[in-house]
């Protein structure tokens, strides 16, 4: 008789206490956090799709371009003595063996014109950036310097001198590629035997005729390069002075590298973009001219990148992290119109109004993925306010109580969406809210008695 009295007790106080609701309640938003993870590794797992559905749109259409040339290739003789015991004399003689090693001289001048061409290309409910460009580089070779490595004239052979080209993309190459060197034409060919430069592949032309060979007057060149392309295009500044210049429809570019553009030249409107960028041989820490070996200059190079706006799965990655504060915010109303009311809720109905928060976000993910955020997110948010409000009905029995439920829902999936769009006050706004919303509850709470 005595355990039951306490028994009865015992419910009694897990009925009225408020310190036993705030315990109850606080457990069950710690449970929802568990599928709340699940949700957000959804989100991740649908991410990771769209990135290797964009990244086989990419491969297939043309990769990111990066451009590093023209190079004047020159290559000339190197000796070394080294000693041969001749059996028959049985003495030490010496003999030089010949070496061949080549020389890289860059531009004089290089100027850039591309012309990009940019287009949403989808693939099921995923969408890629790729463009088709034109680019027009010019600019004069001028007389190779060899004196910093004291080279005899007769060691250079200039009858083998020849033009390479680097480039990120072969794949993406529409036209045959040749270079206009003042009057002569040079076709480039792939040069399998060159060593991997990075993940860049390498052009070779024929050998120069005589005429070209002779720097001692200016050498002008013009290269034409058609390319389907994706994600971004870059160019190494490898002229003594390099001037650039890209157009595009392309309205969210991302100016990227070691060099923006000069403010006098760039302009970015609704329609697209145009940048302009001039780089000195002073604002690089690397010369004109390398000897034995042509290094990766890949981390100097500038350029843009070709941006999708935050997209759905971050823009639903973001809300999602949001989803601790709309779980607690909710209960804390319910909890207060419990308290101040004497309105009995069951645990199970907390439990069912907290998985109809978390339902918010799958359905958010599922009809994003067939819509845009901003319908997803009107859908998912006036389903998941509707049902907590109709359920809130039969539990709070007061159409005042319903009708704050209703609207501090609405107002607190407005406050998240307002968050979300905002990326550079975002924290601002979210902190000025969440003090109001402080104030709020205090406020409220100001005459509840906390001793029960």
């Amino acid at each position: 008789m005595e355990n039951s009295s306490q028994q009865n007790k015992f419910v009694q106080w897990l009925k009225n206490s408020i310190t036993a609701r705030m315990i109850m309640i606080i457990t069950i938003i710690l449970i929802l956090l568990i599928p709340l993870a699940y949700i957000k590794d959804l989100i991740r797992e649908r991410e990771y799709r769209q990135d290797d559905v964009i990244n086989e749109i990419n491969n297939k259409w043309g990769k990111d371009v990066l451009l590093y040339g023209p190079i004047l290739k020159v290559p000339y003789k190197t000796y070394k003595e080294k000693s041969v015991f001749n059996q028959e004399t049985k003495q030490y003689t010496t003999e030089k063996e010949v070496f061949v090693n080549y020389a890289y001289f860059f531009p004089r001048t290089l100027d850039i014109d591309a012309n990009i061409n940019s287009k949403k290309k989808k693939r099921n409910n995923y969408e890629s950036v790729v463009y088709e460009s034109n680019i027009v580089l010019n600019g004069t070779f001028n007389n190779p310097d060899f004196s910093s490595k004291s080279i005899n004239e007769n060691d250079i052979i200039w009858d083998k001198t020849s033009i390479i080209f680097k480039t990120s993309n072969l794949k993406g190459i529409r036209n045959e590629v040749k270079i206009q060197l003042n009057n002569n034409s040079y076709t480039f060919q792939t040069n399998y035997d060159s060593k991997s430069n990075g993940y860049l592949d390498e052009l070779e032309s024929n050998y120069l005729k005589e005429e070209n060979s002779d720097f001692t007057k200016n050498q002008n060149f013009k290269l034409t390069l058609s390319y389907n392309g994706s994600k971004s295009m870059q160019f190494i500044p490898i002229g003594k002075t390099t001037t650039a210049q890209m157009i595009s429809n392309w309205k969210n570019p991302s100016f990227t590298g070691n060099y923006l553009p000069i403010n006098e030249g760039k302009k970015v409107t609704t329609n697209g973009f145009k940048a302009n960028w001039k780089v000195l041989d002073i604002n690089r820490p690397f010369s004109q001219q390398f000897f034995g070996n042509l290094p990766n200059l890949s981390e100097y190079a500038f350029g843009t990148n070709f941006i999708v706006p935050v997209d759905e799965y971050q823009k639903s990655n973001r809300s999602s992290k949001y989803g601790f504060m709309v779980i607690g915010l909710t209960f804390l109303v319910f909890f207060l119109i419990q308290t101040m009311s004497k309105i009995h809720i069951h645990p199970f109905q907390y439990v069912m109004i907290g998985i109809a928060l978390v339902m918010f976000y799958t359905l958010l993910i599922s009809i994003s993925e067939h819509s845009s955020f901003l319908k997803a997110y009107l859908i998912s948010s006036i389903a998941v306010v509707s049902l907590i409000t109709l359920y809130s009905k039969s539990i709070l029995k007061n159409l005042k109580f319903v009708s704050l439920i209703g609207v501090c829902l609405t107002a607190l999936y407005g406050f998240i969406f307002v968050i979300i769009q905002l990326e550079n006050y975002a924290l601002l706004v979210g902190s000025i809210g969440l003090f109001i919303i402080l104030a709020a509850v205090m406020y409220v709470s100001r005459k509840i008695d906390w001793h029960n």
